[in-house]
């Protein structure tokens, strides 16, 4: 069993909503995480799957039956897949507000999902569970296993490099060919999303160009940011939006778009162990977004995340803000033994941030004559970044 850090987060919510959403990709541990909080509940817990046609049943009429058990911790798994019952939810809880009655967990963004129009403003609290994230690992499990299988818990916790590799391809395959359009209600041609996947892998980490996109796939480059909307929207793919500042500096304004899971981007490029990722051309991109992964999770909830490149070059992979104010930079490089560039000092330069760092696999960890501060992953993610 994996101990999840939003387990504390969801239980102290709850304490001050009456619903409390968790959201994230299929498989990460949403129903477990549910049930083991609805366990330690004062009161008892009823379990609804919406892809469960009996539970379905169960709510033809679904003010009465919810109402009906209000005195339980009701968790409704799926909720996306009926969009109406969210309008029903704010009469139900407008009814009785008292705290912690609904634990509703989906597999998609509720701003993509159709027909989603009710808000339960005032009434809910949304948390994102991720895949594990390195802070989150037991004692057993390396970082290294971490970035070649990813973070999904039956990825991660399979007996064999290769049971992972078997579990991450189940996973695609379904999402490809049923899940994804039954997520938004919409029809998705699943032999292109397949391949604006494997794309995506190829160009891991690069500054989004849809029209490029479009013309590999044969179609416009609206549909195909449609597309990516909706792999964002299933916490598949994170899109790393550009920083911007008021300079007279030429700035590239487009976002970068990851693969937010390392395990599904090695599944993806073939990737089955640890010595093929070492001298694979993905190793590189592979390396970045697992730091752009971790940090984001694990960042300060009042920080944003973005990148910052000049057309002359200058550029640093991760900027965190407070606001609109910069605060740190962080460049992530493979080698333990990193040379820092000159577009990386014109980058400090530019956005004069105080806190400077270059992550690394595993080096110890000193500071440069400038005041970049060089580390591993590790150090960063519980030395410096709760500091921020």
């Amino acid at each position: 069993m994996i101990e999840r850090k939003l387990n504390n987060e969801i239980k102290s919510l709850l304490r001050q909503f009456p619903a409390v959403a968790i959201l994230g990709a299929r498989q990460v541990g949403k129903t477990t995480l549910a049930k083991e909080i609805a366990a330690v509940q004062k009161r008892p817990t009823l379990y609804l799957d919406l892809e469960n046609p009996l539970d379905v049943r169960r709510l033809q009429d679904p003010f009465t039956f919810l109402s009906d058990n209000k005195d339980k911790c009701i968790i409704i798994d799926e909720v996306q897949t009926i969009p109406s019952l969210f309008s029903v939810l704010r009469s139900v809880i407008d009814n009785d507000r008292r705290n912690g009655r609904f634990i509703l967990l989906g597999s998609a963004s509720p701003q993509l999902v159709k027909g989603v129009s009710e808000s339960l403003a005032g009434r809910i609290a949304y948390r994102e569970l991720s895949p594990v994230n390195l802070m989150e690992l037991p004692e057993k499990i390396t970082m290294q296993k971490h970035w070649l299988r990813g973070g999904f818990p039956s990825a991660l916790l399979a007996r064999s490099d290769k049971a992972a590799t078997e579990w991450v391809n189940s996973f695609v395959r379904s999402y490809i060919e049923r899940d994804l359009g039954s997520l938004f209600g919409v029809d998705l041609s699943g032999n292109t999303i397949g391949r604006l996947l494997s794309m995506l892998a190829h160009t891991n980490g690069s500054v989004w160009n849809a029209e490029m996109m479009a013309r590999s796939l044969g179609i416009t480059a609206p549909t195909v940011n449609r597309y990516v909307d909706f792999l964002e929207g299933a916490f598949l793919v994170h899109r790393l939006p550009a920083f911007f500042i008021n300079t007279r500096k030429r700035l590239v304004k487009a976002p970068k778009v990851y693969i937010r899971d390392s395990g599904l981007l090695h599944q993806l490029s073939n990737v089955p162990n640890i010595h093929v990722l070492k001298g694979h051309p993905v190793v590189g991109s592979s390396w970045e977004g697992y730091v752009v992964e971790q940090v984001n999770e694990l960042k300060p909830a009042d920080f944003d995340l973005y990148y910052y490149r000049t057309q002359a070059g200058a550029e640093y992979d991760i900027v965190l803000a407070r606001g609109i104010k910069p605060v740190a930079c962080i460049e992530v490089k493979l080698s333990n033994a990193p040379a820092i560039s000159k577009g990386n000092y014109q980058s400090i330069a530019d956005l004069e941030t105080k806190k400077n760092f270059v992550v690394v696999p595993d080096a110890d960890e000193y500071r440069t004559k400038d005041g970049i501060v060089i580390c591993n992953l590790q150090a960063l993610l519980t030395k410096y970044l709760p500091k921020f």
